[in-house]
């Protein structure tokens, strides 16, 4: 799932893949916002991102896809 962090006075937000449930990635945003000093997570592929709270503007989960099989048309 995409997750798109966005932080005060700067003009760019820092997108992520994670493999991470929206419920687990919820609560550790919680937690970075009700008196965490940074907010930490790591993405699909390892990297880990570190922001401080204090400085954080907003966080968005998107929502889980369900992988298709196939090659059908839409």
């Amino acid at each position: 799932m995409e997750i798109k962090i966005g932080i005060q006075n700067v003009n760019r937000e820092i997108v992520l893949e994670s493999s991470e449930t929206a419920e687990a990635i919820a609560e550790v945003v919680a937690s970075a916002m009700n008196g965490g000093s940074e907010l930490r997570l790591t993405d699909s592929k390892g990297r880990t991102v570190i922001v401080p709270s204090t400085v954080l503007g907003y966080v968005e989960i998107g929502a889980e896809e369900q992988r298709r099989v196939g090659f059908g048309a839409l």
